[in-house]
This record gives structure tokens, sequence and C-alpha cells, in this order.
């Protein structure tokens, strides 16, 4: 985990989630999944957006890089997961959403911040995945 990272977790869990580093505000949460192949504990902020049924949508930007993030092999591989959102710790179950409901929920992502527009563009012909934690 490099410096920055570092940085934004111990500001996110310091203040409730709130965190100025990168002017991220309270719009990250924390990811725990397991390593794909090694199976140890790995942890990512990201952005996630509560949904009103109670899950959280994640989009696996890589801030426009032609690969996926690593955590997105994760829940491919261990779906079971969990999420500090700044006051609770929940354990979710990922799902890769796809077609007309990917677009749906890859729009809440692109309303609110116009940068995820330019990390698609680029990311080329790699479509940005959308994952949806439902609580488990």
């Amino acid at each position: 985990m490099n410096d920055f990272t570092e940085r934004v977790i111990s500001e996110f869990r310091a203040n409730g989630g709130n965190v100025t580093t990168g002017g991220f505000g309270d719009s990250l949460v924390l990811l725990h999944t397991k390593g794909a192949k090694s199976g140890a504990p790995r942890l990512a902020p990201v952005m996630g957006i509560a949904q009103p049924d109670g899950s959280w949508l994640v989009c696996a930007s890589k801030a426009g890089a032609p690969d996926n993030p690593a955590w997105f092999a994760n829940l491919l591989r261990h779906p079971d997961a969990a999420i500090e959102t700044g006051s609770a710790t929940v354990d979710v179950t990922a799902a890769n959403l796809t077609g007309a409901e990917r677009d749906v929920a890859w729009a809440q992502f692109t309303d609110r911040s116009p940068g995820f527009v330019a990390y698609q563009e680029r990311a080329g012909d790699r479509t940005i995945p959308v994952v949806r934690l439902t609580p488990r």
C-alpha cells in the first residue's frame, strides 16, 4: 500500500469517514477484500454511493487505467467482503453489474463527479465495472 493510500485510510478512520486529502469528503468507503490469489486481507479506499435499499455501489475506475484494480478481481473470486462506511463496518456480498443495470449505476458516478467521464475516456475499450455491495 502506498503512502497516499495509507494517509487516506488513516484520515478516514480518524474523522468518521470524512477525508479532506484529495478532496474526497465523505464519498469514500474502505473496502475489505481477500486477495484473489493469496487469500490475504486487502484494504482499498473507493468511492461508494449508498443506495435506498441499503446497498452500496463502487466502480473499478482505477482513474481510467487500461486494467481493472486488483480489488475487482478479489471481489470476483471472493464476493463476500466488508466495507467501513465511517460509522459502521458492514459485511457485504458483491455482484458485478452488467448491461442496463450497470449503465444506470455508472450514471450515478458520472452525475456525482464529471471526472468519471474522463476516466472512461482514458480507459479506452475497457468498460469500467460497477459493483453492487449488498449487506448480508
